[in-house]
């Protein structure tokens, strides 16, 4: 009788298919199955030819090839094609059974989806899977959530084909509770927008003030990949300086100011607004990639609107050293805004987070992989409740040990004219975290003015609302929400 498939995985496109071709160099034997079965053949006849895989064309035979308790892995568009393969699947599994969800679906969807498949007795994994073509390939970071029962079941191979630590360990480990996994991902796709900002950012100031060329600029990323800020971003910013065509060209310098995103940015912003949590940064850098998108209306807008710029004059050697702290600074303030929203969710959703683990599982194989995940490890080893990190002694210390070289960067762009809205966000949110009162005071009292929202007052405990009849014929009558 021949041999059945370890694991099974629907959608064979870049990330599917170099995963697959990563399982069975693990030792796997896996299943694949595509909606267009040509690709199935393809994919046999080429990369995996003499391979250890089973072509299936159709979904009655992919389900019979896979040994129980079945893992069925897909790799498909997120949204309506998860919910249609999960229809096609139900009827050909069978109690114990694991559904694994390997794309970028937002959390709500896998939280409803959990539900639903264990409903029919079956076992549900929503895994983030992070780290690209080469990830997929070689090892990316995985984060793994849904029923519980199904960990067991799939970690032996999920552990194998992730990327692992430089002291060995895997990139990937239990997360949580149904949506918990993919929240984690949405998160570390959150942090890397904000990441990548930061560093174009950077890129602008270096370019526009600093006169800088692409060489030049390559050096600087080339030397600052080689300490603190050590990362797979700063590494391809470097590469990508340094890149040129056939001709000679730097390529960079030929791509269109216009970015792209699928999404994942955009629900992290809305999670922290519906958590009301300060994810500043992200938000700066979502709408950064906005600005960028409507291209012909700024062209029109350079025509006509001038800014008050003052040339830099100052010393480049000491700005260029000023920008490498500013960086190292903001990006500390992304990932305590990111582990401040994780744990706001964990509480909503009842999820028990790791959130060294988290760290863990991101320093290998992922787009925001980096050195500085090995300091947030620590931190939260040393403290698992800690709140913040800028409240972990060696966070604490990095800010302040940068803070004046963070306030000269911004400063120098106000007065060039660029842009920096993540890195400012960033000061701003450090600023307002380390301050022991705000001017909400005010903004509550003109709450209450015009729309008799009440406040609490220094005086008195916390939980005891008052009103002031600010004009004198307001009258007494509340209203009776209130959310601080």
């Amino acid at each position: 009788m021949a041999k059945k498939a370890d694991i099974g995985l629907i959608g064979l496109a870049v990330m599917g298919e170099n995963l697959v071709l990563n399982m069975e160099s693990k030792g796997f034997t896996v299943a694949v199955f595509n909606r267009t079965v040509s690709k199935v053949d393809d994919f046999i006849a080429g990369r995996g030819a003499g391979k250890n895989f089973i072509g299936c064309h159709s979904i009655e035979e992919f389900c019979a090839n896979i040994e129980r308790p079945r893992k069925v892995m897909m790799l498909v568009k997120a949204g309506q094609a998860v919910d249609d393969f999960i229809e096609k699947l139900i009827p050909h599994l069978e109690p114990g059974d694991v559904i694994i969800d390997g794309g970028n679906s937002h959390f709500p969807d896998t939280i409803r989806r959990a539900a639903y498949v264990e409903s029919k007795g079956l076992l549900y994994i929503g895994t983030g899977v992070s780290g690209g073509e080469e990830g997929a390939l070689l090892g990316p970071a995985m984060m793994p959530g849904g029923s519980p029962a199904a960990w067991p079941l799939v970690k032996n191979i999920f552990q194998s084909i992730c990327a692992k630590t430089p002291e060995g360990e895997p990139c990937c480990d239990w997360v949580g509770e149904n949506g918990a996994g993919h929240f984690v991902k949405m998160v570390h796709n959150g942090i890397e927008y904000g990441d990548m900002q930061m560093i174009c950012e950077t890129y602008q100031f270096m370019k526009d003030v600093l006169g800088m060329t692409n060489a030049e600029m390559h050096q600087v990323f080339a030397e600052w990949n080689k300490g603190e800020l050590d990362s797979y971003l700063v590494e391809i910013t470097r590469d990508i300086l340094g890149y040129k065509d056939e001709e000679g060209n730097d390529v960079v310098d030929l791509i269109l100011d216009t970015a792209g995103q699928k999404g994942t940015g955009k629900w992290t912003a809305i999670a922290a607004l519906d958590e009301g949590m300060p994810l500043t940064l992200i938000g700066e850098a979502v709408f950064a990639r906005c600005l960028s998108a409507i291209k012909e209306e700024r062209v029109e807008a350079s025509k006509s609107i001038a800014g008050q710029v003052t040339p830099f004059k100052g010393d480049r050697k000491q700005m260029i050293e000023d920008l490498r702290a500013t960086l190292y600074a903001s990006k500390i303030v992304s990932y305590a805004q990111g582990y401040q929203l994780m744990r706001a969710a964990a509480k909503t959703y009842g999820w028990n987070l790791n959130y060294g683990g988290i760290a863990l599982m991101w320093r290998g194989g992922c787009i925001i992989r980096s050195v500085f995940l090995g300091k947030i490890k620590e931190a939260f080893s040393n403290n698992p409740a800690l709140v913040n990190l800028l409240l972990d002694p060696f966070f604490k210390d990095a800010v302040a040990a940068r803070q004046a070289s963070w306030r000269r960067v911004i400063v120098a762009a106000t007065e060039a004219g660029i842009p920096m809205p993540t890195i400012s966000s960033a000061l701003a949110y450090f600023d307002g975290y380390r301050c022991g009162r705000l001017p909400a005071n005010l903004l509550q009292a003109q709450r209450d003015y015009f729309g008799a929202h009440t406040y609490e007052r220094v005086d008195k405990p916390r939980g005891e609302w008052f009103h002031t009849n600010w004009t004198g014929h307001g009258g007494n009558t509340t209203a009776n929400t209130y959310i601080a």
